[in-house]
């Protein structure tokens, strides 16, 4: 049992973090609606090819290019092709196809002529341009080819994959399980939305909040409920959470020196390490275990809890998960501000692009302000000690990543 708190940089947190992360258990097979954020346990290989034939890209003719070498020619308009109702007649020489977008070519044809490129003239058509082979025409396997690999194992699923996954003709996926995270938001000051706000209290913004994080990455959220601020309950809600999740998140208490009973009951069930991260905001963070569950302890301010969880907690989520990636992208942008207030820690700050494309501060960097996060398009991020000016470079992680 530790209680001494370890002092990290953010990247041996996040090293300590990743490294702790267990292996995501054997996949199961989930419908295609309800994959959103999952995570694949399989690569995905194609059985077919897409399209599964060549097939035109517009509305007009379908022609054989050798009879179209120069504009004015004249063809006879045999067949009509519409999508979904493939042809079984060849097209011959002299002859033309009306076909639609979509609409599988005909034996024979190799190239499409938009409609407006053409003049009606009875049962034939006037090609008012000449056509190169291939014209406007989607090859078979051009998408995709049979037998490729679409999406690799450790995908994070987005609403295109899961398009391009029913694309091949799949209902289902194999997915990583859900990670299962036991919450617990404790404290005497904090009331719940919809109550009347007593004197002293405080609103309980954490709780929704690092519900919605949860779940947009793809987690089952086991919420403790309001848990009465004394040691026996809030070791028997931690015992509780323990036999039914993969991961207990609590908000507040870990703080060096407070007065809390998350720390005591945590130590009496598992194993409790207290870090100071040198990072702003979000210097205090817990990583333990309740018997064999891992507890990650966050910061109770609001800004401190959503950096720490953005920045730390979920990149341990997603490799739990099995995610092959895990880190946000860093984009390099102007920065639109003056920055003159070096500090000895890494700092996060709220930031909105502006419409030239530079990072605009929130006027109120402080942690309590949770309003700067609501309102921010991303995060910069500083090294320890830096200075900013307007026009420097700086890293910038588009919040979009972080959800």
């Amino acid at each position: 049992m530790q209680t001494k708190p370890q002092q990290h940089s953010f990247e041996a947190a996040l090293a300590a973090l990743l490294a702790a992360a267990p292996m995501p258990k054997a996949g199961q097979s989930v419908p295609l609606v309800a994959a959103l954020n999952r995570v694949l346990a399989n690569n995905i290989i194609s059985p077919i090819d897409v399209p599964p034939a060549n097939n035109s890209q517009m509305d007009g003719y379908a022609v054989r290019s050798n009879d179209c070498t120069q504009a004015g020619a004249v063809l006879t308009v045999t067949q009509r092709i519409p999508a979904g109702k493939p042809s079984s007649e060849p097209l011959l020489p002299g002859q033309a196809a009306r076909i639609f977008t979509g609409g599988f070519m005909p034996q024979g044809a190799d190239a499409v002529v938009m409609q407006e490129a053409c003049t009606v003239q009875g049962d034939s058509i006037r090609v008012n341009e000449a056509v190169p082979v291939h014209q406007w025409v989607r090859p078979q396997g051009g998408d995709v080819a049979q037998g490729s690999v679409v999406l690799e194992a450790g995908s994070r699923l987005n609403a295109a994959q899961l398009g391009l996954i029913a694309s091949l003709g799949q209902a289902s996926v194999a997915l990583n399980p859900k990670l299962k995270v036991g919450l617990l938001c404790t404290g005497d000051e904090l009331t719940e939305p919809g109550q009347p706000l007593p004197m002293g209290s405080i609103y309980n913004s954490n709780r929704p909040m690092l519900t919605a994080l949860l779940q947009g990455l793809g987690c089952e959220v086991v919420d403790a409920g309001n848990v009465a601020d004394t040691l026996d309950a809030t070791q028997a809600a931690l015992g509780e959470l323990a036999t039914r999740c993969d991961l207990i998140l609590s908000t507040g208490g870990v703080s060096v020196g407070e007065e809390d009973h998350v720390k005591p009951a945590v130590q009496a069930l598992g194993e409790l390490n207290l870090w100071t991260i040198a990072i702003k905001p979000g210097k205090p963070l817990a990583f333990g275990r309740v018997a064999s569950t891992p507890f990650i302890g966050l910061p109770g301010n609001p800004v401190s809890s959503f950096i720490t969880f953005v920045m730390l907690v979920r990149p341990y989520v997603l490799k739990a998960m099995g995610a092959r990636v895990v880190e946000p992208p860093r984009l390099p942008v102007q920065a639109g501000f003056e920055w003159t207030k070096a500090d000895k820690r890494r700092e996060f700050l709220r930031v909105q692009l502006n419409a030239q494309g530079k990072a605009e501060l929130f006027p109120n960097q402080n942690s309590g302000v949770l309003t700067s996060a609501a309102w921010a398009h991303g995060i910069v991020d500083v090294p320890a000690g830096s200075l900013i000016h307007a026009g420097d470079v700086v890293q910038y992680i588009p919040m979009s990543a972080l959800l």
